[in-house]
């Protein structure tokens, strides 16, 4: 067991002799961390979190009470090969969220980056990966190998299929059940779940200029609005200015999809 001196350890909770726990880090009452855990500087675990195995966690990060972090994938692939989480810096994760490792098939590695809020009972299953600053409200449920760009948002008891991919500052609204990919920069809402429109507000909070959010309303419009297949619209889209780099993104998040768009 390493354990900085710096780090304060509750007496009731139990630390494997093969975790490593960072300086400044505080373990509340009744934690458990398991063997190939470690644990950045600074971090906090409030109580009765639990985190298993193999999991690597950076600096800063804040875990609420009863958080579920690097348990065994819900797969039934799964044969217990050693799989990993790796999670960046300064995140917060709420009251009851749940983290996966990865699986074998998967690549072996569920990875979340930094200064990413998922909130109360949200889960990452195994081999998701995460970007920064991502918020996943209450109950929000990714299943396995769900890729999600920086700055996206997904509202309450938002659900997203295996396989997918959502993209940067894009926003999935609540209670939506994910199929498809989500295009960079829209907002995808509703039963069905369709594409509402442009993320404006979420592009001027982030600084983007006026002059990227124009380019971004008539990409959509190209994409959503004429009735072309994706292949028509990404030249279209391409010639508003081929040098802008939002457009850049956007077609980046949509010219090979995993199963389809919503549109």
């Amino acid at each position: 067991m390493s354990i900085d001196s710096s780090a304060r350890v509750d007496p009731t909770a139990r630390i494997d002799d093969a975790a490593e726990i960072g300086a400044d880090v505080v373990i509340g009452p009744w934690c458990i961390v398991g063997p190939g855990v470690s644990i950045g500087a600074g971090s906090v675990l409030r109580s009765h979190v639990v985190i298993p195995g193999n999991s690597r966690i950076g600096a800063g990060n804040r875990f609420f009470q009863f958080c579920s972090i690097g348990e065994v994938p819900q797969d039934k692939k799964y044969r217990g090969e050693e799989t990993w989480l790796e999670i960046g810096d300064g995140n917060t994760f709420r009251e009851g969220a749940t983290v996966h490792r990865g699986t074998g098939n998967g690549g072996g590695l569920t990875r979340i980056g930094s200064r990413n809020l998922l909130m109360a009972y949200a889960h990452v299953a195994h081999d998701c990966v995460l970007g920064d600053d991502i918020v996943c409200a209450n109950n929000v449920g990714l299943c396995g190998h769900v890729t999600i760009g920086d700055h996206a948002i997904l509202g309450g008891y938002a659900g997203v299929n295996q396989f997918l991919r959502i993209g940067a500052h894009s926003m999935v609204g609540g209670l939506t059940h994910v199929v498809n990919d989500v295009p960079a920069f829209f907002i995808v809402s509703g039963q069905p779940a369709t594409a509402r429109g442009v993320n404006a507000i979420g592009m001027k909070r982030r600084g983007f200029s006026p002059a990227d959010l124009e380019l971004m309303k008539k990409a959509f419009k190209i994409l959503h609005l004429r009735n072309l297949t994706v292949q028509e619209a990404i030249p279209q889209i391409r010639a508003l200015d081929e040098q802008s780099e939002v457009l850049g993104e956007l077609i980046e998040s949509v010219e090979s999809p995993c199963k389809g768009l919503h549109r």
